[in-house]
């Protein structure tokens, strides 16, 4: 029978403890022959990555105990963090990235030899990194992005190909330089099948990924250098994405110079080039961590890609008919994580009622089946959110997309008369988006009769350059208006309950929720915040008071550096604590160099004596995103401790203590 009981205060068999246990999703999918390799994530093993092995037999295992952790600081966000081969003798080979020291090791897991370091020691810990490698068997090397550390300062870094002799370990470590520093970022390189030419992507400062790429090739010589580098694509304002060599040397690549990011082909040696396939959708996605594939070619010839317009399918294009086909099947979500081996493609894939899993799909017979890493049912599935894809309307009558997820537990309902609360949710980035996939945190609150909505703001990926383009030099004000539009939206048309809105975000997401809270734009709106990892002051988020990738990201979010400091003043949440009216949480992780504590400071200083309450929560060893498990528990059990007392329901028996 069902119960009715307020809002929030539903009973929920989704503890705190299944929302950490499942954070984290498996990344970087990769072949070795014809087994299939990957990461997951270990929340209760302090956050570590551990490297898993599907063998051709179909059993599955972790290759590395613990401490090893296959991750990589590249960037600061990382990369893939593994490559694989075969050896002579049939047995695999891998190299990786361990997250303590930051060096390159190789692994040989079928002849019983321990992991050894065969990239040299840095002279300052973490000083020297390595990103996408890939391995080349003539020469046994490993050729990846190898970033250095030149200095103190966070923008004191280089970024080269360079290879690593695989045969000498430690002390007797050895590495060629394959590129000059010319180019402040790369991507992993891309040998041919002939093994005669690389491919790889760059770009320089001020650009972003997402704005402008350029494709850059060489050949190489017969003792491995490279020679005759030069640019065949991208620059002039387009993003390109990914790139792959196909069997006849031609290069294959996503690149948004239609206005989405769609595949296209050139030939190299003669400039040659056309489109493969060209739809007002997206192939590809903002490069925020590097080695991601949202596609790959087929033995056939045919292409398996990732694509939609705000959602990720997986389909295969048919190069004879010209013509892309859906795959089928229960997953409404593929991440980008495409292994190929022969004419079966390799994902990782999701729905609004399972996590990501790794899934088969034989292209020739037309089947897909799950193979690894199968979603398993804790609760009763009527517990989770189901997702209604809504566009609302904005200022000036723009599109607002976004995912409604209303308050669900079968034995419970809301009192006659009485309107949810909901929880605005902000994704960081800003130059990213939210898939509607199954989020056990999520799931957390809309089973307790919390709604909660998340929004693809103006600036987001998923719809096509002009929509992300939106956000340019309008940071803080058009995710603003956009979030709060939505909100009011949800209040309007009785869904939510007005006086019971909550927004809430992390990284650029917590941005937005804290310029929520000082902006006319939603002033009155939200009745309490949850900011996690926040950047608040835009004038103290460029050049070294941040890492390098984004040292020069809010030039063109906000502006160039002359108007740069009157926006900021303008904008940022810390010169208007005064306009902050209701409860807020910060929640920090004290390691985190992407935005660090200092930020979080400013604010707390600047609402201190005004009558605010609120509170700040920093965690020890945790740096930008939070992956160990104590963390998650704490970090929900605050958020929800915090509705609690500001939506007046019972909460959580958990200490928050909201301070003025």
């Amino acid at each position: 029978m069902v119960q009715q009981s307020p809002y929030g205060a539903w009973e929920s068999p989704i503890t705190v403890d299944m929302v950490a246990a499942a954070d984290g999703r498996p990344g970087y999918l990769g072949a070795v022959g014809s087994e299939l390799w990957w990461t997951e994530p270990r929340p209760e093993e302090g956050g570590r990555r551990a490297l898993m092995r599907r063998t051709a037999d179909g059993s599955v295992e972790s290759v590395l105990p613990s401490p090893w952790n296959v991750r990589n600081r590249v960037h600061e966000y990382g990369g893939r963090p593994w490559a694989g081969a075969i050896q002579d003798d049939g047995s695999p080979v891998v190299v990786f990235t361990n997250f303590d020291d930051q060096r390159l090791y190789v692994f040989e897991p079928d002849r019983g030899r321990e992991p050894v370091p065969v990239s040299p020691e840095p002279q300052a810990p973490g000083g020297l990194r390595w990103s996408d490698p890939v391995i080349d068997m003539e020469r046994f090397e490993a050729w990846a992005v190898m970033e250095e550390r030149t200095g103190p300062l966070p923008t004191d870094v280089r970024r080269v190909l360079a290879a690593v002799d695989l045969t000498r370990y430690g002390a007797q470590a050895r590495v060629r330089e394959l590129t000059d520093d010319s180019y402040r970022f790369l991507t992993g390189p891309k040998v041919s099948a002939d093994g005669g030419s690389v491919a790889w992507i760059a770009w320089n400062h001020p650009h972003m990924p997402w704005d402008e790429t350029e494709l850059r090739v060489a050949e190489i010589t017969a003792d491995g250098a490279l020679i005759e580098a030069r640019t065949v694509a991208g620059g002039g304002g387009e993003s390109i994405a990914q790139v792959e060599w196909s069997r006849d040397s031609t290069l294959v690549f996503a690149s948004d110079r239609t206005g989405w990011w769609n595949l296209h082909w050139i030939d190299p040696l003669t400039a040659e080039s056309g489109t493969v396939h060209e739809a007002e959708a997206e192939f590809a996605g903002p490069m925020w961590d590097l080695g991601k594939a949202w596609f790959g070619i087929l033995a056939s010839g045919d292409i398996a890609a990732v694509h939609g317009r705000g959602e990720g399918r997986l389909g295969v294009f048919d190069a004879w008919d010209r013509e892309m086909n859906l795959v089928e099947g229960p997953w409404t979500e593929w991440a980008p994580g495409i292994a190929v081996v022969g004419d079966r493609v390799y994902g990782l894939a999701a729905s609004a009622a399972t996590g990501y899993e790794v899934v088969e799909v034989d292209t020739v017979k037309g089947t897909s089946r799950v193979v690894a890493a199968a979603h398993e049912d804790t609760v009763d599935p009527a517990c989770y959110p189901v997702p209604e894809h809504r566009t609302f309307e904005g200022p000036d009558g723009r599109e607002i997309h976004a995912h409604v997820y209303p308050p669900r537990n079968p034995e419970f309902e809301g009192p006659e008369g009485e309107l949810p609360p909901y929880a605005v949710w902000v994704h960081g980035g800003p130059t990213s988006h939210v898939r509607a996939v199954l989020d056990m945190e999520l799931a957390y609150f809309t089973s307790r009769g919390i709604g909660v909505v998340e929004v693809n703001y103006g600036g987001s990926t998923g719809y096509g350059r002009a929509y992300r383009e939106r956000l340019r030099e309008r940071w803080g004000e058009v995710d603003v208006e956009d979030c709060a539009a939505v909100a009011r939206a949800l209040a309007a048309e009785g869904t939510a309950d007005p006086a019971r809105i909550a927004i809430r975000g992390g990284s650029a997401g917590g941005w937005t929720a804290a310029a929520s809270l000082t902006s006319p734009a939603s002033r009155g709106v939200y009745a309490c915040a949850v900011v996690k990892y926040p950047i608040l002051d835009l004038s103290g988020w460029t050049g070294n008071d941040t890492h390098d990738f984004e040292s020069q990201y809010v030039y063109s979010l906000v502006g160039p550096a002359e108007v740069l400091e009157e926006r900021s003043a303008e904008r940022s949440p810390v010169h208007h604590a005064d306009r902050i009216e209701v409860p807020f949480i910060l929640l920090q992780g004290l390691e985190d160099e992407v935005c660090p504590p200092a930020q979080a400071e400013k604010l707390l200083q600047a609402v201190e004596g005004r009558g605010v309450p609120h509170a700040y929560r920093t965690y020890e060893g945790e740096q930008h995103g939070f992956r160990r498990d104590a963390t998650i528990v704490d970090a929900v059990l605050a958020e929800h401790a915090l509705y609690s007392q500001v939506f007046a329901f019972p909460g959580p028996d958990f200490d928050l203590e909201l301070r003025p």
